[in-house]
């Protein structure tokens, strides 16, 4: 019986002690959890955290080329709704509509942009004041003219308008590219360069001058 005794009593001393030591090993897992996700904990709490650091890393260029860039394309668009009942040209016709399906979307755009960074966007009626003079816009003595005219008088005055409309919005997006600081305002300008180049050429081969 001591014999069976001390076999049970040193069983169980094995058994409480295998317990503690998976509770031990249990707790030391726990610990190194914890310190892992507290080390992984700062390096996902890091990119969210820098992340719109980075993503919100503008300078004063960037809401100048938001600002100036967003009247401009309210222009443009204002323009290209003309072709569809004035135009002659079939060329005009889907040029005014390319224009429009590119720039509508780049206005939400860079509203979305300004209102992240806590700045005003231009009001749709501030456009022919805050904007006035800004490089490539048109007068409203040249928006009536060409509200005025239609077939192929409407073509030409829209195609050399649009011409000086997008270098000035080209100059703009190169000032953007050389000045600013926001990752996709930057990449955003360059793109405007790219297209908007490309039309100034379609519509200097279309007036005959290239």
């Amino acid at each position: 019986m001591i014999s069976k005794r001390s076999l049970l009593r040193r069983s169980a001393a094995a058994t409480v002690a295998a317990a503690a030591a998976l509770v031990l090993a249990a707790c030391g897992n726990d610990s190194g959890i914890d310190g892992s996700a507290g080390h992984n904990g700062h390096t996902a709490t890091s990119p969210p955290a820098s992340a719109p650091a980075l993503q919100g890393q503008h300078n004063a260029a960037d809401v100048a080329f938001a600002k100036g860039m967003i009247p401009h394309h309210r222009q443009a668009i204002e323009m290209a709704d003309l072709a569809p009942s004035r135009a002659q040209s079939a060329e005009v016709k889907k040029l005014a509509k390319d224009i429009k399906k590119a720039q509508d979307p780049e206005i939400k755009t860079l509203s979305g942009w300004l209102t992240s960074w806590g700045e005003q966007v231009p009001a749709q009626g501030e456009m022919d004041h805050s904007a006035h003079g800004m490089a490539g816009m048109m007068s409203p003595q040249e928006m009536e003219k060409l509200e005025n005219s239609s077939g192929k008088a409407f073509d030409t005055a829209f195609m050399e308008l649009m011409i000086n409309h997008h270098e000035g919005a080209v100059e703009m997006a190169k000032t953007e590219k050389a000045q600013g600081a926001f990752p996709d305002a930057k990449t955003m300008a360059a793109a405007i360069i790219t297209s908007q180049s490309a039309e100034i050429e379609q519509m200097n081969k279309l007036l005959g001058r290239s």
